[in-house]
């Protein structure tokens, strides 16, 4: 009798439900609670409307460990049917549909999920890695079902490769001043119609009061936000770090062909020096500031690229629209003439994509804001070692970054 009271306050039974019998089975290492509903009318699972039961049938569900025995709590649940939404099982007080553990078991797993891997929790909580795993799918299901539909007035949208090959997700992130960047949504693929599919889910009154939208220079994310934010044009900013990343790319282009003609000519004068030029001036080492001192000072075309790249940096100091654009049309005139032909190449793809660069000095917004959570979604790559499907790293992210309400809700 006392075994029935005490599973009775550990599961939060009430009439109608009650525990009726608790059996130990010590070569199995188990306890099992039997629990039994004594009322003769149930209501609906979906609308809640009385009715006569429909039969019952046999569950089981994990629970919480009692003494270091597995604990498994057995009912027949009754069924109802209902004439408008057919036969169902009605709902459990210890445990959500469709679960097959109680929702103090699942509060425990969930917890040791985000501490650790799925294989991990599942060696730890003595289930399986896919029990571990629909535990974690029936989180984010539900805490997304809980999150509400909203448009942030500053969003940044990046792209977030999931290890090796072309598996990407789209990444929505909300930026507020003085607040780390929150996740908005998480979509498969890097195309047009990834991005749709987050503007489609707002409304129009919502996409009115986006104000500023930061993204890289892909045509994708440009044209979807361009289709649905009314206004697009002036309130998309292309993202510095992207930008500077592009003059990096090209003085790299220049150092390899320069390198290689010095080679053929029985010179090593850039051997070693990649990481040198692509260091901002200021965060050189002091170490290697004499060496980087003399390469600086000889004609090289690897130098003129450095300090073309070193200009563009300050371009960032402007501190409005118009300001912004004289110091490109000198910076530009400069690139053109450098006879650098990846260089003249960035150049012009920035020139074309102006617009949306000096909007920079009405916005101040960049994807930086994100740099912390795309850091925290890569250590989830690396923990995985990659992933081969998208909506399991969709659904990682979510679970470990969503800022979602998981938890089952109390009985």
């Amino acid at each position: 009798m006392q075994d029935i009271q005490l599973y009775e306050q550990l599961l939060g039974l009430s009439g109608p439900w009650a525990v009726v019998r608790v059996t130990m089975k010590r070569e199995a290492q188990e306890i099992e609670v039997e629990v039994r509903c004594l009322a003769t009318v149930w209501g609906c699972p979906t609308c809640g409307k009385q009715m006569q039961g429909h039969g019952q049938e046999e569950r089981r569900w994990r629970h919480l460990d009692s003494c270091q025995f597995k604990t498994l709590v057995v009912c027949a649940v009754p069924r109802v049917r209902c004439l408008e939404h057919g036969t169902q099982q009605v709902a459990v007080p210890w445990a959500e549909r469709r679960s097959r553990f109680t929702r103090l078991f699942e509060r425990l797993a969930m917890d040791v999920l985000l501490e650790c891997s799925v294989l991990g929790a599942g060696e730890l909580l003595g289930i399986s890695w896919a029990e571990a795993d629909g535990i974690k799918q029936r989180a984010v299901a539900r805490g997304l079902a809980r999150k509400p539909v909203s448009a942030p007035a500053r969003l940044c949208v990046d792209e977030k490769s999931a290890g090796r090959g072309q598996n990407y997700l789209t990444i929505v992130a909300s930026v507020a001043a003085g607040r780390s960047a929150t996740l908005e949504y998480v979509g498969a693929g890097r195309k047009r119609e990834t991005l749709d599919a987050y503007w489609q889910s707002l409304t129009p009154a919502q996409r009115i009061g986006v104000e500023a939208v930061g993204m890289d220079l892909g045509e994708p994310f440009f044209n979807s936000t361009l289709a649905h934010v009314p206004g697009a044009a002036n309130k998309i900013v292309h993202d510095p770090f992207h930008l500077v990343s592009y003059m990096n790319a090209a003085l790299n282009e220049v150092r390899k062909a320069e390198h290689r003609s010095l080679l053929e000519a029985g010179q090593r004068t850039l051997s070693g020096s990649k990481q040198l030029w692509l260091y901002g001036e200021e965060n050189l080492p002091a170490e290697r500031a004499a060496e980087f001192a003399r390469l600086k000072g000889q004609k090289l075309q690897t130098s003129r690229a450095w300090a073309i790249k070193e200009l563009f940096r300050d371009f960032w100091d402007c501190e409005s629209v118009a300001e912004g654009r004289h110091f490109f049309r000198r910076w530009y005139d400069w690139a053109i003439r450098s006879r650098l032909e990846p260089v003249k190449k960035v150049a012009r793809m920035f020139q074309r994509h102006l617009d949306n660069i000096v909007t920079c000095f009405q916005h101040r917004l960049s994807n930086g804001s994100i740099a912390g959570l795309n850091n925290k979604i890569q250590s989830l790559v690396k923990k995985a070692c990659g992933y081969r499907n998208p909506e399991r790293f969709k659904t990682d992210i979510f679970f470990h970054l969503g800022g979602l309400n998981l938890y089952p809700s109390p009985q």
